[in-house]
């Protein structure tokens, strides 16, 4: 823009973290107007109807609103307002409650909508938010369908090929969503749990790839250089990260007991965990191997 050009309006905004400005709250409430309420819908049999045509809990957007009132507000069913369009409706509800909100209710909502709505919007709706997202330079993306704290589009495909390329080995995949979920929740993170699945996540890869159920890392990193499937260099490297949450008696013991862990902890061993379990499911294709 020309006021950006010439200095008036800055180019680049500082990360949105644990906050969210009127720009990205707009730019996400006009998506959610493009993708949901402006595609509100009613079976042809009720259009044929005498009378009101926008009952709420007759739409194509019931779901959405039956689990945010039941789910979310904990409000009984039957107060969700009648008709979509009107003074006091529900859009209308939905709208003042997305103005006032806080900047994390707003993901929580933007969340369950993407979960709970008609599925042929959601994929482009996720895609419409994440852009939005690295626009505004928030702290915070859709990750496998989830809102979470991962800064940059590298971690954030760094994690998400690590889920999708682990599922051929059910109990590494299992590890790194726990370790997700446990670091996306605004409320109440868990980031010492979260680095232990993610660590978890590794291990199970490695244990699977070398077929011993009860191997311990670093026996399996090993194993895995052994077969020529890791460089000596990158087990030497990740020993000495897997030493970082080890500390002598590992994680489930020292780290647990550690109460200055951040969220930069939490996601450094995830991302750093899922690009190491990329590193090894890529090396382990290329060599033909197969556990």
């Amino acid at each position: 823009m020309f006021s950006q050009r010439i200095g008036i309006t800055p180019t680049e905004k500082l990360v949105q973290h644990e906050s969210m400005d009127d720009a990205l709250r707009n730019s996400l409430w006009s998506l959610l107007s493009s993708f949901y309420w402006s595609r509100f819908d009613q079976p042809k049999y009720i259009k044929y109807e005498n009378g009101r045509h926008d009952y709420t809990l007759r739409s194509n957007l019931s779901d959405i609103f039956i689990a945010f009132w039941i789910n979310y507000l904990k409000e009984p069913s039957d107060t969700i307002p009648t008709y979509f369009y009107e003074p006091g409706g529900s859009l209308l509800y939905l709208r003042e409650y997305y103005f006032e909100a806080k900047w994390y209710q707003i993901y929580d909502f933007i969340e369950l909508v993407s979960q709970t709505g008609p599925i042929d919007s959601n994929s482009e709706f996720i895609e419409g938010c994440n852009d939005f997202l690295e626009k505004e330079n928030s702290a915070y993306r859709f990750v496998n369908g989830n809102i979470a704290e991962i800064s940059s589009e590298e971690e954030i495909e760094s994690v998400e090929s690590a889920i999708r390329d682990t599922s051929p080995y059910g109990g590494s995949k299992d590890h790194l969503v726990q370790a997700l979920s446990h670091l996306k929740s605004r409320e109440n993170p868990d980031y010492r749990n979260s680095i232990k699945e993610s660590i978890s996540a590794v291990e199970a890869l490695c244990r699977e790839i070398d077929g011993g159920d009860q191997a311990k890392l670093g026996a399996a990193l090993a194993a895995l250089e052994k077969k020529g499937v890791l460089h000596p260099a990158l087990k030497k490297a990740f020993s000495a990260l897997y030493g970082y949450t080890s500390d002598a008696d590992g994680i489930r013991h020292a780290l647990l007991e550690d109460s200055n862990l951040t969220s930069e902890d939490a996601r450094f061993m995830l991302v750093s965990c899922s690009a190491f379990i990329n590193y090894v499911i890529g090396s382990v294709e290329k060599s033909a191997y197969r556990p």
